[in-house]
């Protein structure tokens, strides 16, 4: 036991360490800050898309989203960061992760986004259309309050798998948490920075993850 604390729970190596942990959590949070919004939009947009598209648009509309969904962010990350260089495009490690992760949680939002315009009845825009809301008030004011109630809890879901993927971020030398628990390894030469991050990220996402769960029931719920 006391082998297991000098190595993964050394209070004199945490104490050394927090700086570095600290900024490292707060690239992650500048991370999911940028990352979540932009992804979350852009996914609607193609729900949206979706919705008032014809046939031959919402086939290619569904390829897109499958297609975003099937790249690993960090298959997304490698390509971008390394590839762009390759015709001129420079840009810096941040907006790499960025993009590779908006780009990959826009299939998953925007798939989400979809199937929940598509589940309400269309008896619902029918009867706005008839009530003399055009197609666009119809989708703002009757169609997307009911899509949201529905999807909120696989939307949170999502957020939180995010939240976890921004740790990518190291593969460009970006000083994320992880990152920063990795040189901070190499400082300490114990574990103690991986242990750190582990009760960081629990810490961090604990609460999100118990309102998903009572999201998810509720769904249940109201769909019983």
């Amino acid at each position: 036991m006391d082998l297991f604390v000098a190595n993964f729970l050394n209070w004199q190596s945490f104490l050394m360490i927090w700086p570095l942990l600290a900024q490292g959590l707060v690239v992650t949070l500048k991370l999911v800050v940028v990352c979540l919004p932009l992804a979350c939009m852009s996914g609607l947009a193609a729900g949206i898309a979706y919705s008032f598209a014809g046939p031959g648009l919402r086939r290619l509309i569904v390829v897109a989203i499958d297609l975003l969904r099937s790249f690993p962010a960090l298959v997304l990350l490698v390509l971008i960061y390394y590839s762009l260089p390759a015709i001129d495009i420079r840009i810096s490690g941040f907006w790499a992760v960025v993009l590779a992760l908006c780009l990959n949680n826009t299939g998953y939002f925007g798939e989400i986004f979809r199937a929940g315009l598509v589940s309400v009845d269309k008896g619902q825009g029918e009867a706005a259309h008839a009530l003399g809301f055009g197609p666009v008030r119809a989708m703002v004011w009757i169609i997307l309050p009911q899509a949201f109630r529905r999807v909120m809890a696989p939307c949170a879901s999502n957020a939180l798998e995010l939240v976890k993927t921004t740790s990518i971020a190291s593969i460009v030398a970006m000083p994320e948490l992880l990152r920063s628990a990795r040189v901070a390894q190499e400082q300490t030469y114990n574990p103690t920075p991986l242990t750190a991050v582990a009760v960081i990220f629990f810490l961090m996402l604990w609460p999100f993850s118990r309102w998903v769960s009572v999201l998810e029931r509720r769904a249940i719920i109201a769909r019983g």
